[in-house]
């Protein structure tokens, strides 16, 4: 089976604990790391987001309750058992008329050129299996002067630290979210994907190879996530 339809169906199946598991098991802090990618994201001029490997939506409300009237955000995802769960959170959130939702590949967007004015992927580029592909296709559908915003976990450089993150990411977060959803394996899957993450100097040139400009990385919390932002 290729790898995308692996990726598909692994997402598929964690999708109903995917959300409470991800919470529980990062201690609240991916919420905050997504604070940092949304003000990379809003100006508050109405804007046209994209955002890629939406997931189960967390990002996308975020986006679409700070973004200013008048703005849309079109979630993309591959797997439908993920995004079956936006549009219930999003009315909740009471922002729902401001999303829509596509089931599309990331690395090959079904939009024109200069479609939107960011593009956006929170913890979803290091499951592409083309990722210099998928950010060709962010710079493809920017505007002249957009800018793609991709937050992605990393593995710290400090090794007193490392060790922790190891200790707890290929050992205990397999049994815990192989307990909680029934899939170790999805589990085990999720920290060797970050391992494999390209360095964030690589990943940087990744960007500048696709042709953004004025690349950057920030680290968060001692290493364990990164945002990265390219500008066309």
């Amino acid at each position: 089976m290729p790898k995308k339809e692996r990726i598909q169906q692994m997402f598929d199946a964690i999708a109903p604990s995917y959300d409470r598991l991800n919470h529980v098991m990062s201690l609240n802090v991916d919420k905050v790391w997504r604070k940092h990618a949304l003000n990379e994201i809003v100006d508050g001029t109405p804007q046209q987001i994209l955002d890629v490997a939406c997931g189960t939506g967390d990002s996308t409300i975020s986006m679409a309750a700070a973004a200013a009237p008048g703005s849309r955000v079109t979630g993309v995802d591959i797997s439908e058992g993920m995004m079956a769960l936006v549009m219930e959170k999003a009315r909740k959130a009471g922002v729902a008329e401001r999303i829509a939702l596509q089931v599309a590949d990331g690395e090959n967007l079904p939009y024109p050129d200069g479609s939107f004015h960011r593009t956006a992927c929170a913890f979803g580029i290091r499951n592409f299996e083309h990722k210099d592909l998928g950010l060709k296709e962010f710079y493809r559908v920017l505007t002249p002067g957009g800018k793609a915003v991709i937050l992605e976990l990393s593995v710290p450089q400090n090794r007193l630290l490392r060790g922790c993150y190891d200790l707890y990411f290929l050992h205990l977060l397999p049994w815990i979210g192989g307990k909680v959803s029934g899939n170790k394996a999805a589990y085990q899957y999720l920290p060797a994907s970050v391992h494999a993450f390209p360095a964030p100097a690589a990943f940087c040139a990744m960007m500048e190879a696709a042709g953004f400009r004025n690349v950057r990385c920030k680290t968060l919390t001692l290493g364990l996530c990164r945002v990265f932002v390219g500008e066309k």
